[in-house]
């Protein structure tokens, strides 16, 4: 159980990253954006190639997140320059990168097993290799949360956030509407590319296929997350779209262990979606809620249960030295 739930965590905090983008495309601009499954294995694969031409991990990494940024520009400009829809803007730029992803891998998948990484860098330090990943990826999602939500209490940020609520009204005020949208797509695929290149660094592999069915991945993440943490500040939002990230690979996970094939996964995700949507209906807010605290407190307990019997041991241990101590005196 605990192996299934750091594997949870680990997981969880990785495609963390995808589901902040997805939430300031579906929550931030109100933006059907579909190019989340193009740019995400576009990142694995921008990464990968460049690892295994010899650059610096760090380096490769940075340069998927422009290039996904670029991915989620283009799909701007298809949607405020050539008015074409949303939905069908995202699409055909999610098709397109297919074809690229081929291209910059040059055949289906690409392997990294042997290949630095960023992971592989921080155990070279001397770090356990246990806590490298949850370590790497904690900081990393730490430090773009904090970012994200820095961007969206400045003056550019509200100008966003103001054009997924009110367009019109904002449009009125002299703000560049298209330029608003065209910057939060960006910014957004930005950061599913940087999961998409931390994910293919910790599985060891960069596939074609690996971004399909990100979005509803995504959403199922935000969904649950707002299930959980139901709030309209930003800073707790971002919290709970992390938090349901890992509460998603968590029922995942779980359900793979009581007996669901790999071939269910779309399945299982779709109902956590259901749920999640269904949540403020029925009340099953209370239920993730409980779900995650439950959670968090096992583990708290299982450490807690260690400590508590290396106390006693140390005590039984202390005992028998005195009676043996004791006998001798006698």
């Amino acid at each position: 159980m605990i192996n299934i739930l750091f594997s949870s965590l680990e997981q969880g905090l990785a495609y963390g990253l995808m589901a902040l983008g997805v939430y300031l495309t579906f929550r931030v601009l109100d933006f059907p954006d579909l190019t989340v499954d193009g740019s995400f294995p576009l990142g694995a694969a921008i990464t990968s190639r460049l690892i295994i031409s010899g650059m610096n991990p760090v380096l490769a990494t940075v340069i998927s997140i422009l290039l996904g940024a670029g991915a989620g520009l283009i799909t701007g400009i298809l949607n405020t320059k050539l008015k074409i829809t949303g939905l069908l803007a995202g699409i055909l730029t999610m098709t397109a990168l297919y074809s690229i992803n081929l291209r910059v891998m040059g055949r289906p998948n690409l392997a990294l097993l042997r290949e630095p990484t960023i992971l592989r860098m921080i155990t070279d330090f001397g770090i356990p290799r246990e806590y490298t990943t949850i370590l790497v990826f904690g900081i990393i999602v730490l430090a773009v949360k904090l970012l994200v939500d820095y961007f969206l209490h400045t003056e550019l940020g509200m100008a966003v956030r103001a054009t997924g609520d009110n367009p019109k009204m904002i449009s009125s005020l002299g703000v560049n509407t298209d330029l608003m949208i065209i910057l939060g797509l960006a910014l957004a695929n930005g950061l599913t590319a940087l999961s998409g290149a931390m994910v293919a660094q910790y599985q060891g592999f960069a596939d074609a296929g690996m971004g399909i069915g990100m979005i509803i991945i995504g959403l199922a993440s935000v969904i649950i997350g707002e299930s959980i943490i139901r709030t309209r500040k930003i800073i707790l939002t971002t919290v709970g779209v992390i938090l349901g990230s890992v509460v998603y690979r968590f029922a995942v996970s779980l359900a793979l262990r009581i007996g669901f094939t790999p071939t269910d996964l779309k399945l299982i995700t779709a109902i956590l979606v259901i749920i999640a949507l269904s949540a403020p209906e029925f009340g099953i807010a209370k239920f993730f809620k409980n779900i995650t605290s439950k959670i968090f407190s096992f583990i708290f307990r299982f450490k807690g249960e260690d400590t508590k019997e290396a106390t006693a041991t140390d005590v039984n241990l202390e005992k028998h030295s005195e009676d043996i101590s004791s006998g001798s005196d006698k």
